[in-house]
Formats: structure tokens, C-alpha cells, sequence
């Protein structure tokens, strides 16, 4: 993306998709309003140049030669109090994608351009309608798939994390401060601004705000792309039955053949507004058939990238078993599934401590809600609402663990008595970090261009 920063022309695009009964069209720029009025005629003679902020006209949309392209509404908008801070109007058609496209064309035969992806929040940006931990918010917020991310995504858009980070700063610009005008006094040895016992315990405060925000981010990114679960265990033990059930349809091939399933099936599920990603795979048997042991390798690296593993049993397994696959995911969340309960007259009793058991049929879709508690139970997701800060995105987090290696060498400083123009250095890359989230100073064009490149272009 060719990014246009601080473009002064007016631009439009489609803001909703064609097809639909209605369609939106975003035209934004000092001279929006004049070039809508252009192909604009308002059925009581009116003109958008003098029509107030706020307010909504009918009318017709008229191409170069005059014809009319379609009966509109057009809601104008005058700066500050738009999207993008500037001028704007947006014209309501019906959602034909000729029709859609002829009143395009109409626009940028006025003097229009058309926008490039995320032009529009780019502007809102550099306007100062959003910041740029917010205007990466809009992008979530458009592309959230379930409540979970669309609740974290409309806390970081209300502009929650950004005052954590606004805190942040001003607890940082404090420990500065103190440290510069001691060095502004520097010919007064005798002179301390600021108490070094202090100044650690508001570092100490500041790294321990920092790692709460970078520890959500195993959860943000669960949220995101899905809570990895592994179903793991023998061949024809009912993995590929079980998938179908969690599902809710027949994703997977069920056999009472051997070895069925040879490679991973993947797909994605809902639990209380959590997705999950549910993974099958080939069971764990020995095998001299090539393809199959490719698959029983891909099973054990599926095991060892998810957060959640299931392990399906039909039959009592051995103590060496239990032992094998408590080793095996170490670290994870591990949930024992006695499946084929509606052929046992009598549950079996695992062997091995400490072993999480849900018995089920998924054949007859016994017990099924109760596995799916015990899922999501151990996804261990905090409770989520619309002040819920939680980091989702790589950039965020990776500048977050930049200040948070600062801020612990400003705590060594402190406890080996350096001096104040060291320990200022590294509060002041700290600063530098948590700025650079929020675009608090110059951002570089090629930055802001990789951020908004991913929305689409009505935004």
C-alpha cells in the first residue's frame, strides 16, 4: 500500500459490500461536501454546501451527462464530527453492485479519488479522532468472530488500553523528570530529587502493570484464532466421532476400519462465545504403513502445539499409558475421555492421579455438555466485558516486552546505584516503546502503511 499520508484530497469508496438492499458510499475530504453536491440533485432544490452537519437529504445521484443513477440519502458531516475528523458525507443507494459502481464513478468524475485500504481510519488517525492502538481496534472489531474477541476488541476501541498505557506514561515521565533535574543540578552533589527507594518501588509498579498486559496475550491470541484442542488416542477409539459431535456436523470420515483418520483434521467451534479449534488426528498405534506413521507424527505435534488435550479411551488404560501421557503434555491442560459408555455396564477407573475424567457416547451424544464445560473450564479464559484490556496484537506485545526490558534495567540500575543519566536512558526507551503503540510520536510512513494495509477499503 502506497499510503498517502496527510493527503488533503477527497477520496470515496463502497463502505458496504454489493448485493445487499442498501449500499453506503463514503466520501471524506475538505471538499466532500462540495463534490457530493456536484452529483447530487435534492428533490426540494436544496444544496449540501449550505446544509449543516448532521443532517440527512433525498435525492437523486446524477452521472456526468445528467442521467439519474438512483434515488439516495445523503448524510452530511462536518468537520471535527465525522469518522475521519473531516468533511464527509455518506450516500445510502440501493445494493446493486452496477448501481454501487456508477455512483463511484460519478464521484471520481467530480474530482474524487478512490480510497486506498484503510484510508479512512488513517485519517481518523492522523486527525486525532484515534489513536493508533484504537484505529488497530476498528480492524479487530470488523473481523471478530465471536463475543469474546468482539468485547476486547470494543475495549480497546473505547480507548481502555490506551489508559493504561496513558497511566503508564505519566508514572514514567515522573521517574524522568526527577532524574533530569537532578542531572540539571549535577555541580550539587549534595542535591537528590529523587529518592532511589521510591524510584524503584514506582519501577517495580510500572514492570508489574507492563507483565500483566504481556501475559494476556496467550489469551488474546486464543481468542483470536482459536483455543488449539488436540484429540488424541488410539486407533477406533471414536476421535473422529467425537470431532463430528463437537462440531455439530460430519466433518470427519467415521470407520470401524483401523487407521481411518491418516491426517489432521482441523475446524473451529464455538463454547460460551470462545472459539476453539479442534484438532483430530490419526490414532497412535504401532504401524508399518508409511502414511499412516506420517500422520502419528503430525498427531504427536499436534499434541505438543495444543493448549488443551483430549484423550479419547474406549477401554481401561495401563498405568505405563497414564504415565506416558501425563508426560507427553506436560504443561497443558489434559481432559481423559471415557467414550462408549452406552456399551459398558460398568465405568472404569482410570489409573493415575490427578487425571481429569469426563465419561461419554458420542455416538449418542451422551454427556456432551459436560465435555464442553470441562473445555472451556480449562481454557481458563478470564471473564471478559467491554473494560476487559487484553493484548491481541503481535506489534503491541512485542513493544510491551521491549519496555518491560527497560524498566527491569532501570531496576537493576537502581540497585547498583548507577547514575541518573543511565537510569534515564532506559526510562526514556521505555517511554519510547509504549508511544509507539498508541502512535504517541512520528510513526514512519512505512509502519503506518503495514498497520492499515489489512483493513479493507471502505474503511
Amino acid at each position: 500500500m502506497s499510503t498517502v499520508v496527510g493527503g488533503s484530497d477527497v477520496i470515496c469508496s463502497l463502505a458496504t459490500q454489493p448485493g445487499g438492499a442498501i449500499g453506503v458510499i463514503r466520501v471524506s475530504g475538505e471538499e466532500a461536501i462540495e463534490i457530493t453536491d456536484k452529483v447530487f440533485h435534492s428533490v426540494r432544490g436544496r444544496h449540501l454546501q449550505n446544509a449543516k452537519g448532521n443532517t440527512l437529504y433525498y435525492g437523486e445521484i446524477l452521472d456526468k451527462e445528467g442521467n439519474t443513477i438512483d434515488d439516495v440519502l445523503v448524510s452530511v458531516f462536518r468537520a471535527p464530527h465525522s469518522y475521519t475528523g473531516e468533511n464527509s458525507t455518506e450516500i445510502s443507494c440501493h445494493g446493486s453492485a452496477y448501481i454501487l459502481n456508477q455512483v463511484v464513478k460519478a464521484l471520481i468524475d467530480a474530482g474524487c479519488r478512490q480510497a486506498q485500504p484503510g484510508e479512512y481510519t488513517q485519517r481518523a488517525y492522523l486527525n486525532g479522532k484515534m489513536d493508533l492502538s484504537q484505529a488497530e481496534a476498528v480492524a479487530d472489531l470488523i473481523s471478530a468472530s465471536n463475543r469474546a474477541t468482539h468485547k476486547v476488541a470494543l475495549s480497546q476501541l473505547k480507548g481502555h488500553f490506551s489508559s493504561e498505557l496513558s497511566i503508564l506514561r505519566e508514572q514514567l515521565l515522573k521517574m524522568t523528570s526527577l532524574l533530569e533535574l537532578e542531572l540539571d543540578f549535577s555541580d550539587h552533589e549534595e542535591l537528590e530529587f529523587a529518592d532511589r527507594t521510591e524510584l524503584k518501588a514506582l519501577a517495580e509498579t510500572i514492570h508489574q502493570k507492563i507483565k500483566t498486559l504481556t501475559d494476556s496475550f496467550e489469551t488474546g491470541k486464543a481468542l483470536k484464532k482459536g483455543v488449539p484442542v488436540a484429540i488424541v488416542g488410539k486407533t477406533n477409539v471414536g476421535k473422529s466421532t467425537l470431532l463430528n459431535c463437537l462440531l455439530h456436523e460430519e466433518k470427519a470420515i467415521v470407520s470401524n476400519i483401523h487407521g481411518t483418520t491418516r491426517d489432521v483434521i482441523e475446524d473451529t467451534t464455538e463454547i460460551k462465545g470462545v472459539t476453539f479449534r479442534f484438532i483430530d488426528t490419526a490414532g497412535i498405534r504401532h504401524t508399518d504403513d508409511q502414511i499412516e506413521k506420517l500422520g502419528i507424527e503430525r498427531a504427536y505435534q499436534k499434541m505438543d502445539e495444543a493448549a488443551i488435550v483430549l484423550w479419547v479411551l474406549d477401554e481401561q488404560p495401563t498405568v505405563e499409558e497414564c504415565a506416558e501421557m501425563q508426560r507427553l503434555t506436560q504443561g497443558k491442560h489434559l481432559i481423559t475421555i471415557f467414550n462408549k459408555i452406552d456399551n459398558k455396564t460398568v465405568e472404569p477407573k482410570l489409573v493415575g492421579a490427578g487425571l481429569h475424567t469426563v465419561y461419554i457416547s458420542a455416538k449418542l451424544k451422551q454427556n456432551i455438555t459436560a465435555l464442553e464445560e470441562a473445555i472451556y473450564d480449562a481454557a481458563d479464559i478470564p471473564e471478559i466485558n467491554e473494560n476487559s484490556v487484553i493484548i491481541t496484537s503481535a506489534r503491541h506485545y512485542e513493544a510491551l516486552t521491549h519496555a518491560d526490558e527497560s524498566i527491569l534495567r532501570v531496576i537493576e540500575a537502581l540497585d547498583f546505584g548507577l547514575s541518573g543519566d543511565l537510569v534515564s536512558e532506559d526510562l526514556r526507551i521505555c517511554l519510547y516503546q509504549l508511544a509507539d503503540i498508541t502512535g504517541g510520536q512520528i510513526t514512519p510512513h512505512e509502519v503506518l502503511g503495514n498497520i492499515f494495509k489489512h483493513f479493507c477499503i471502505g474503511k
